[in-house]
């Protein structure tokens, strides 16, 4: 069975949701499932619809949905099932992310494969092998931080990456990277942000005797951790947790909250609104 998974946005007024399934329904195309979310603030439509293809071809349903959306002044994107989304995932040091990844890209649980892992250190080179993914190794040399960024996106874009995961990865981008893949960076970081950035942000919250602690997954911009946001998640602790237990808690949260991101992305349930993302349950 070929299904295509069709994202729209366009301002909210009556009869999309009819117009919109008629337009399936008169191709003769069953619609598998269907969601829809209208902003009455902003008054702002969203639709994520999965159909059934059959036969027809992918240039004709784009040429047929494009004719059709014009008019209506739909901002959408088509997405087909048997296109295979491709992964790269930027590490520095820190595992846990990144082994979480990887076992849900093997299990083909993830809804994309990691196709290489490139780090600014060579410490998880050995952890890539296991899975029997592609490391490669950009160091970062001061003073040339910008070959370092041509080098890893010459390396992303001659793998035709479709989605670049920041797995703890502890560098800062770019304005001109980040442009270059907009709206196909993902990035995880505490929850403790702004009040702990910097090194050490566990001790600092255990200094505080914080009572929670948590993890955010979002689209990377050039504001510093001001993407919209994907994912987030939180735990409660006590002043029994002790730095490392926090950290280890933390670490935990964290590997989940980019995992249900990443999943949601390559699933193709997001549509960004502004500094906002609609996000459609499974």
């Amino acid at each position: 069975m070929s299904q295509a998974v069709f994202l729209t946005r366009c301002e909210d007024r009556k009869g999309l949701l009819a117009g919109i399934s008629s337009f399936f329904y008169n191709l003769g195309l069953d619609i598998l499932e269907c969601r829809q979310y209208s902003d009455q603030l902003e008054h702002r439509y969203f639709m994520r619809i999965t159909v059934e293809i059959g036969d027809l071809t992918k240039k004709y349903m784009r040429d047929t949905f494009d004719a059709f959306a014009a008019p209506l002044h739909l901002d959408y994107t088509i997405h087909f099932a048997d296109e295979e989304q491709r992964l790269a995932v930027m590490v520095s040091k820190t595992t846990h992310c990144l082994y979480d990844l990887m076992a849900h890209s093997e299990s083909n649980t993830l809804g994309g494969k990691i196709c290489l892992v490139i780090g600014n250190h060579p410490e998880l080179e050995a952890a890539a092998d296991r899975f029997r993914i592609p490391f490669y190794c950009c160091p970062v040399t001061k003073g040339h931080e910008a070959d370092q960024e041509k080098q890893v996106m010459e390396i992303i874009d001659r793998h035709h990456v479709d989605l670049v995961v920041l797995a703890r990865y502890m560098r800062i981008l770019s304005d001109n990277f980040i442009n270059h893949y907009q709206g196909r960076i993902i990035n995880i970081h505490h929850a403790f942000l702004p009040a702990f950035q910097g090194g050490n942000p566990y001790e600092r919250a255990w200094e505080r005797g914080v009572k929670m602690i948590g993890a955010t997954a979002h689209y990377a911009t050039p504001e510093l951790d001001e993407g919209p946001i994907i994912e987030q998640d939180v735990e409660r602790i006590t002043h029994e947790s002790d730095p490392i237990d926090l950290k280890r808690r933390g670490q935990d949260i964290e590997r989940r909250v980019l995992t249900r991101a990443v999943r949601a992305h390559l699933e193709h349930r997001i549509l960004i609104s502004g500094r906002r993302t609609i996000v459609f349950a499974k």
